[in-house]
């Protein structure tokens, strides 16, 4: 496989993943599936990264995330 062939597909699968956060947050149903919305809510968030409280929040949502997952695996 080419090497381009194989760069696109690594992007595919990690569009793919993000996309399965959104939807595992429940931020597609939360929204009835409004893209402007939800671009509107990471815009949102893009804000919040590039300001004062970056590490702040990033720690936050990271552990929250964490957690989640944990929970999920049945690990907590």
């Amino acid at each position: 496989m080419r090497d381009w062939q194989v760069k696109r597909r690594e992007r595919t699968r990690h569009l793919i993943e993000l996309g399965g956060l959104v939807i595992k947050a429940g931020l597609v149903d939360l929204t009835d599936d409004d893209r402007a919305a939800l671009y509107g809510a990471f815009l949102t968030i893009a804000d919040r990264l590039r300001g004062d409280e970056r590490a702040n929040a990033l720690a936050l949502w990271k552990r929250k995330g964490k957690r989640a997952f944990e929970a999920e695996q049945g690990g907590g």
